[in-house]
C-alpha cells in the first residue's frame, strides 16, 4: 500500500539475463526460443494490471509453450535469478528498491524476500518479470501465499502501479477499555471509486495491518504515559492535546499514512484521553 517506483528493467531483459547463466545449451536454447512468449506475456500482464483485470488472468495463457512450470521456475528463477551472478545482481535491485528496506505491503517489516504478484507456479512465463516481483517481508509474502485474484474488490494493491499514499486513508479511534487500545481501518476519501475501496479493505485485511498497527501503537502507548501523566498534572489536557498533535504532525508530513502518526492523531483526537484516560 505504499508505492514504489517501477522497475526500468523489462520482462524480455529480465529473463534473457536469468536464462544466460543456464550451461545446459540445449536446455538455454529452449528457453531463449521462448523470449518472444515470455515477452508477449509481460505486456499482457501489463495491461491487465493497469486496467483492474488481474483477476480475469487465465495461468494456462502464461505458461512457457512445452515446458513444464515446475522447470521454468527451477531453471529460470530458482537457478537463473536467485543463484546466478547476473540474474541475482537484478534480484538485489528489485530487493533494495524500497525507502529503509521497509516493506511497501505492510509499510512496517523489513524486505526479505521478492513476492511474485501472480504466482510463479501458475504463471510461470512472468517468474522473473520484474513488475510481477515485489519487495517483501517476510510476514507479508507467507500471508499472501500464492493466492490468485478472485475479483476486482479481491486483488491486493500492487506497490507498483497503485499510487494511493498522496490520499489520507488509514485512520484509527481509541476504544476505551481495559486496556485502552486503538482500532485501524480504511477510512477512504470521496474520490476514491468503489473497487479501490473494495481492494484497499481487502489488502488491509488480507495482511493483517489492523492487527499489526494496534500492536505497535500499544507498544508505543506504553513507553510515552508516563510522559503524558507528567504533562497533564502540570499543564492539564490541553498540553497532553497539543504535545500529541505536534508529534502526529511531524509524522505524518513524512508518511501521510504511516501507523505512527495516524496514532498520535488519534489519540489527541480523543477527549477522554487527553484528559487522562491514558491512566488506566
Amino acid at each position: 500500500m505504499w508505492p514504489l517506483d517501477p522497475p526500468a528493467i523489462s520482462a524480455r531483459f529480465s529473463y534473457e539475463t536469468c536464462v544466460g547463466s543456464t550451461r545446459d545449451p540445449r536446455r538455454r536454447g529452449r528457453l531463449l526460443d521462448a523470449a518472444d512468449h515470455v515477452a508477449d506475456a509481460g505486456e499482457r500482464f501489463r495491461d491487465a494490471a493497469r486496467d483492474g483485470l488481474l483477476h480475469a488472468l487465465c495461468g494456462a495463457a502464461f505458461a512457457v509453450p512445452g515446458i513444464p512450470a515446475a522447470d521454468v521456475v527451477a531453471w529460470v528463477y530458482e537457478n537463473g535469478m536467485v543463484g546466478a551472478k547476473a540474474g541475482r545482481a537484478l534480484y538485489e535491485r528489485l530487493m533494495a528498491a524500497p525507502r529503509d528496506e521497509r516493506c511497501p505491503l505492510c509499510g512496517h517489516g523489513v524486505v526479505r524476500t521478492l513476492d511474485h504478484v501472480m504466482p510463479k507456479k501458475v504463471f510461470s512465463a512472468l517468474c522473473v518479470d520484474p513488475l510481477n516481483l515485489v519487495p517483501a517481508c517476510a510476514d507479508c509474502n507467507r500471508a499472501k501465499g500464492e493466492a490468485v485474484p478472485s475479483s476486482a474488490e479481491a486483488t491486493p494493491l500492487h506497490p507498483y502501479l497503485d499510487r494511493i499514499d498522496h490520499d489520507s486513508w488509514l485512520d484509527a479511534r481509541v476504544v476505551h477499555g481495559d486496556p485502552l487500545w486503538l482500532e485501524f481501518f480504511v477510512n477512504p476519501p470521496p474520490t476514491w471509486d468503489r473497487i479501490l475501496i473494495g481492494r484497499a479493505r481487502y489488502h488491509f485485511e488480507l495482511f493483517g495491518l489492523g492487527q499489526l498497527f494496534a500492536t505497535q501503537a500499544n507498544r508505543t502507548l506504553s513507553g510515552i504515559r508516563g510522559q503524558l501523566t507528567a504533562m497533564l498534572e502540570a499543564g492539564g489536557a490541553q498540553v497532553v492535546r497539543a504535545y500529541l498533535a505536534g508529534e502526529a504532525a511531524t509524522r505524518l508530513a513524512d508518511r501521510p499514512n504511516g501507523w505512527e502518526g495516524v496514532t498520535y492523531r488519534a489519540l489527541a483526537g480523543d477527549s477522554r484521553f487527553c484528559s487522562g484516560a491514558f491512566r488506566v
